[in-house]
Parts: structure tokens; C-alpha cells; sequence
């Protein structure tokens, strides 16, 4: 039992217990101390503060026939989802969205309204300041409980200096620092971050790719961006633009893009850069929502516009399948709700471009979380703080 002894030993365990629940829930108190290396003496221990203090709950696992049948199964340990909250803000470029989350990955309340981002921002921080005090209220979460709040934006930022790449992309915000503008009017921390990377947390703590720990996620919407979970971690590289997928040249000739190169990826299978080639077509103005409903109504000319994107794309993710070799592309933002008229393309692509060994490792699937990835995802950058503070507020409370 020495690794329980003494109080920094102690922390460090709490800590560990609490980072694993958090990733990994519904352990048995076997399988944490098994994983981490710890104990049985220790993780009862552990847990025994924990659930004191209200912060993981227990119960039995299997339906009550079951548990007749086999005995008495292990009791399975998760966080408590009510021991803290965290706020997602995602500023798209046409709209901000404000959610609350417990611990679980539940959204509480959310509040969405349209906004020019791009040419507006102190606006929409404005905007984002009164749609957050709207979900807390309606949630009944007071902002002492709150650990923080994620805010998701449609473009490069440095996560160590929160430094926003705006040039081209967001071309209102120059010189703008959104996590201190947002910390004056919400008065709680705030950690900024790329929507699509804020979209891959997302979908690795809480949806399709839950325990994957090689993933992308490719967000294809007014822009189109790729986060990277790579060892279980969230990767942006030095300057925080891994995964520009978007801005990749694909079309030397093509369209100029809004970050100034030709041809980029986003001019050829966003939504919009879809709709715009239906307009020619059809002689009628078509919007990227009638674009997904066109497609889901088997409307051939739509139906062949998104398959030639998915190629597009296909071909596109094979080069960075055979650079990371991921098990999992999750694919989110508007263009995932043609299903398979998307997704079967990109797989043909990958299949034929990508290294066979990649190519027979990947799957590639839609998002469970869909126009709620990229708000959960940046609750998430708050949320995946949780395990640290609950220690530390443990150890407060025990002294």
C-alpha cells in the first residue's frame, strides 16, 4: 500500500484515476488498477474520496436478469456528470453556437444564431456573451461550477500563444485576441481553438471515435479542415495549422482561393463551392442546405456533384492516410448528411491511392455527433482540464 502514502503520491493517483475515467468510463475498479499499474488497495482507496467528495459514481453493470444469472458482477466507475460543467462556443462563419456540457459529453442547453463572423467579430463575442448566459440559465448551471469555456473559430490558432491565422480566412479579426476578449465578457477562463480540431475532440471523447487513439476528422463545411488525434492526443502542429487540409492545392488552374492560393481543396467540395456548380446547371440559385436536400431526394445531378467531391477528397486524405496511417477518417460538418453518396467515393479513392497496408487499416465513417461536434469539441478543450481540477479541488478539501 505504499502508493498511497504521503500526500503527493496520493495527488498523483487521484489524478490518474480521474484522467482514466474520464477517457475510458465504466471501468471496474480491476481494469483501472490493471491499467494503471496501481493496487486494488489503492484504487478502493481512491475512489472511496472520490465518490465521498461526489465526483465519480458507481453502479452495477448488466440488467438485473443478467446480474441474477452470472452473480454479482464489478461495480463499474465513472465520472459524475454533474461534478463539473464546461461551456462550447463555435463561431462558424455565419453563425455562433453556445452549449453547455456535464462531464458525460451531454449537452445541457444550446443556442444557435446566425452572425457574420468573419467581418464582425466583436459582435459575435457580444453574441456569444448573451447566448452563453442564456444555455447556463436554462440549465440551472451556476458559473461557479463552470470549470471554463472552448471557443471553436473557422481557422488556424497557435494553441500555445492563442495566436488566431487569420489572413484570408477570418478577414475582420487581424490582430485580434479572442480569448481575452472573451475572458472580459464572460469573466471564466477561455481556450480557443480550431473548429475542426475542436470537432475531433469531440468525436474522440464523445462520438465515433470514443477509444480510437489514430484518428482524423475531416470537417467539410463553409470550410474545410482536418483535426488530428494522433496517440490519443490532439496534434496542431508548431504553429497550430496541422491539418490545413483545405488549403491543399488540388487544381493549380482552379478557382483563387480566400487564403490567396489556387485551387485549394475548399473551392472544390465545400457545400457552397457544390451548390454554386447546381446553380449552372439547374439556371436557379441553390443553397447548401437545398444542396443536402437535393442529394438526400436522389436528385441525380446533386447526387453526382457530391460523389465527385468525395473522389476529390478521397484522393486528397490518401496522402495523408499513408503519412499517419490512422484507423479511423471521421467525417463531419454539412456535407456528412449525404451518407454514403459522400463516404463511398472517398473510400474507392483511398482504397486506390493510399498504400494497401493504410488503405486496408482506415475506416471511414460519419460522425455520431453532427452539427454538435465542433460546440461539444471545444467544451471538450475545458472538459479534458476536468480531471486536474477536481484533483486539485480535492486536495483543497482533504488538505
Amino acid at each position: 500500500m505504499s502508493d498511497i502514502l504521503g500526500g503527493s503520491t496520493r495527488d498523483t493517483n487521484r489524478l490518474r484515476i480521474l484522467e482514466a475515467l474520464l477517457r475510458y468510463p465504466a471501468r471496474s475498479r480491476g481494469e483501472l488498477g490493471r491499467a494503471l499499474g496501481l493496487s486494488r488497495a489503492t484504487v478502493t482507496a481512491v475512489l472511496s474520496e472520490l465518490e465521498r467528495a461526489g465526483m465519480v459514481e458507481q453502479q452495477a453493470d448488466g440488467s438485473a436478469d443478467e446480474r441474477r444469472v452470472i452473480g454479482r458482477p464489478p461495480l463499474q466507475v465513472s465520472l459524475a456528470p454533474d461534478a463539473a460543467f464546461a461551456v462550447g462556443l463555435d463561431f462558424g462563419h455565419r453563425h455562433v453556437r453556445a452549449a453547455v456540457c456535464d462531464l458525460g459529453g451531454k449537452i445541457l442547453a444550446e443556442r444557435s444564431e446566425p452572425s457574420p463572423v468573419d467581418q464582425h467579430p466583436f459582435a459575435s463575442f457580444d453574441l456569444a456573451k448573451r447566448l452563453t448566459a442564456d444555455v447556463l440559465a436554462e440549465a440551472g448551471v451556476d458559473i461557479s461550477r463552470v470549470i471554463g469555456v472552448g471557443a471553436g473559430l473557422a481557422a488556424p490558432v497557435d494553441a500555445a500563444t492563442a495566436t488566431v491565422h487569420a489572413d484570408g480566412i477570418l478577414p475582420g479579426w487581424a490582430g485580434i485576441a479572442p480569448a481575452v476578449e472573451l475572458e472580459a465578457r464572460l469573466g471564466m477562463p477561455v481556450r480557443v481553438e480550431n473548429g475542426a480540431n475542436a470537432g475531433a475532440l469531440g468525436e474522440h471523447l464523445f462520438g465515433a471515435g470514443r477509444g480510437v487513439g489514430d484518428m482524423l476528422y475531416l470537417r467539410i463545411s463553409s470550410g474545410v479542415g482536418l483535426g488530428l488525434i494522433i496517440g490519443d492526443r490532439l496534434y496542431g502542429g508548431v504553429a497550430g495549422v496541422a491539418g490545413e487540409i483545405g488549403h491543399t492545392t488540388v487544381q493549380e488552374d482552379g478557382l483563387i482561393c480566400r487564403c490567396g492560393n489556387r485551387g485549394c481543396l475548399e473551392t472544390l467540395v465545400s457545400p457552397v463551392a457544390i451548390a454554386r456548380l447546381l446553380e449552372h446547371s439547374r439556371g436557379e440559385p441553390v443553397s447548401p442546405a437545398q444542396l443536402i436536400e437535393l442529394v438526400n431526394a436522389g436528385d441525380r445531378g446533386a447526387q453526382r456533384a457530391v460523389a465527385d467531391a468525395g473522389r476529390t477528397i478521397g484522393v486528397t486524405l490518401a496522402a495523408t492516410i499513408n503519412l499517419l496511417n490512422p484507423s479511423v477518417v471521421v467525417i463531419g460538418g454539412e456535407l456528412a448528411e449525404t451518407g454514403s453518396v459522400l463516404l463511398n467515393p472517398i473510400r474507392k479513392a483511398i482504397d486506390e491511392r493510399a498504400v494497401s497496408p493504410a488503405a486496408a487499416a482506415v475506416r471511414v465513417i460519419t460522425g455520431e455527433l453532427g452539427d454538435r461536434a465542433e460546440v461539444l469539441g471545444a467544451a471538450t478543450t475545458q472538459l479534458a482540464r476536468a480531471p486536474e481540477a477536481l484533483a486539485s479541488r480535492l486536495s483543497l478539501l482533504t488538505g
